[in-house]
């Protein structure tokens, strides 16, 4: 329950504030990230509610799924000492580098085989142009 001397944001000020539509931050709701209270169709969100979206979106960002981010919210509450929490979130991140990392090496084959297709096309063009203007 919310103490009276809590701050409480309602879903506009939330979406203002992140820069993010209010149907994302139902959403989130919907898949148990976040749990405002009600008071009839009103949602009120906690400060709690507050920072977690400030953690899915953070998460977001580093690439990780809602879904790994609601493990995370789960370990956390199931022990406030954060060390599971931590050492699963440790080894997200590793993971997340070796996909990063990956994806870098991928990227790099995909530049010099469009180099070397561009090339290609540049020689082929340049060839049809001097069979198409003789001299």
């Amino acid at each position: 329950m919310i103490e009276k001397d809590d701050k409480t944001y309602s879903i506009s000020e939330l979406a203002k504030e992140f820069d993010i539509t209010t149907r994302s931050i139902r959403f989130y709701e919907d898949q148990g990230l976040l749990t405002p209270l009600r008071q009839g169709q009103t949602r009120i969100y906690s400060r709690r509610d507050r920072v977690r979206l400030k953690l899915i979106l953070r998460g977001k960002r580093l690439g990780f799924s809602l879904s790994e981010t609601g493990q995370l919210f789960e370990l956390y509450d199931a022990d406030k000492s954060s060390v599971t929490q931590l050492s699963t979130m440790l080894k997200l991140i590793e993971h997340k580098k070796a996909e990063l990392h990956q994806q870098m090496d991928d990227i790099k084959v995909v530049l010099m085989e469009l180099v070397t297709v561009e090339k290609r096309c540049r020689e082929t063009l340049d060839q049809a142009k001097q069979v198409k203007e003789p001299n």
